[in-house]
């Protein structure tokens, strides 16, 4: 039996069965050096990956037009058993941040995230993947890549501030560390005999000793604890020095916003001070990019001839103020780009049936440039000059 007879049944018999022969990645992505614990990282990257969690799907063909495909959109929205459109979405766009690359593979009516995948570019040009020795066809499976200068590779997070980000992570818990202990290291019981294993009374008062510190400072409860001659009880505080942790914290922890794209500092001011400027500069910098390359990855997997591409619908004026989306609304009424059905439509109000509300306007005041001096000669009053 040939490789491919091997292969098509290999799929056919894992057809319901394909987690036991693959490593599929649940959200292993949270486990990546522990990563997500640093909660700039987090807030970053759930931003990041819930405003792309928060698109719709749709497709269009060649020319731009919307396409109705009811059973790719089925796909899309419903990828697998285990994992709905909004959390595919997000482990791609995280496993891609940190990684830098991420598998998308599609077997039928399901599309999945796979880990552990060899791929190797072959002197023809065509490129392989493989998962635990298997070789999976070059058409059910997409190479998303967080493009550098490596065109086999992309590069991610932990590529590109691993040191960084391990500094700043061990400073967090350095604080959290000291602080969940209030600040306690340890006990330390000095004795100024020698312990004796058989001593029944020593060994009884060792014991008592350390059932009352491990009581101390719970439920608020004062220990007395009384010792004997030769016993003596210090306290060791933690080393952790605050005031230069956070000095550091205050440096590194900005400059991780480079590796999304952003001046994080001046994006954490913009949050503050003017929401609708932070979200399009979010937009712009970091969501469009992304965005695009996984419409271009996901299009040549689901529609290898062409044809059609799937688009991610991403609404900026979400980002703007009600006011300014009414501005925007009423200045492309009265320009004849859109109907007031559009404008209820763009101001969350539901169409209208009436004609007038289907009809394109333009308004009087608005004059061509052709008809500038014409308009102008028509306006002056006798006796006045232009």
């Amino acid at each position: 039996m040939g490789l491919w007879q091997r292969l098509a049944g290999w799929f056919k018999r894992s057809k319901f069965n394909v987690f036991n022969n693959f490593y599929w990645n649940y959200g292993g992505y949270v486990t990546d050096e522990n990563i997500l614990q640093s909660s700039d990282i987090y807030n970053l990257m759930k931003l990041i990956s819930d405003q792309i969690a928060l698109t719709d799907f749709f497709i269009e063909d060649e020319t731009g037009k919307d396409v109705n495909d009811p059973y790719t959109l089925r796909i899309l929205r419903n990828p697998n058993q285990y994992l709905t459109e909004f959390e595919m979405k997000k482990l791609i766009v995280n496993t891609l941040l940190i990684r830098g690359k991420v598998y998308i593979f599609k077997n039928e009516n399901e599309w999945h995230v796979l880990n552990g995948v060899y791929s190797e570019l072959l002197d023809d040009g065509s490129k392989i993947y493989s998962v635990g020795g298997v070789q999976i066809p070059a058409e059910m499976i997409v190479h998303v890549k967080n493009i550098g200068t490596n065109h086999l590779d992309g590069v991610g997070l932990l590529d590109l501030a691993r040191q960084t980000l391990e500094g700043v992570m061990n400073a967090e818990n350095s604080l959290t560390d000291k602080y969940r202990k209030g600040g306690l290291l340890a006990y330390l019981l000095k004795l100024d005999t020698h312990i004796a294993p058989n001593n029944q009374s020593q060994n009884a008062m060792i014991m008592a000793i350390l059932d009352k510190l491990e009581q101390t400072g719970q439920g608020n409860k004062i220990q007395l604890i009384p010792l004997s001659k030769g016993y003596e009880i210090e306290a060791l505080q933690s080393p952790v020095d605050d005031e230069k942790i956070l000095k550091y914290l205050s440096v590194y922890k900005k400059d991780l916003g480079k590796f999304f794209g952003v001046d994080l500092e001046h994006l954490l001011e913009l949050q503050k001070t003017d929401m609708e400027q932070f979200m399009m500069m979010l937009y712009t910098t970091v969501l469009r990019p992304i965005i695009k390359n996984l419409e271009q990855h996901l299009s040549k997997l689901f529609f290898p001839h062409g044809g059609r591409r799937i688009r991610f619908k991403i609404n900026p004026l979400d980002y703007v103020t009600m006011k300014t989306k009414t501005d925007i609304a009423y200045n492309l009424v009265r320009t004849s780009i859109a109907t007031p059905n559009d404008a209820r439509e763009m101001l969350g109000f539901d169409r209208l049936e009436q004609d007038e509300a289907k009809k394109l306007y333009i308004s009087k005041d608005l004059i061509g440039l052709d008809n500038l001096e014409a308009t102008l000669k028509k306006a002056i009053k006798g006796g006045e000059t232009p």
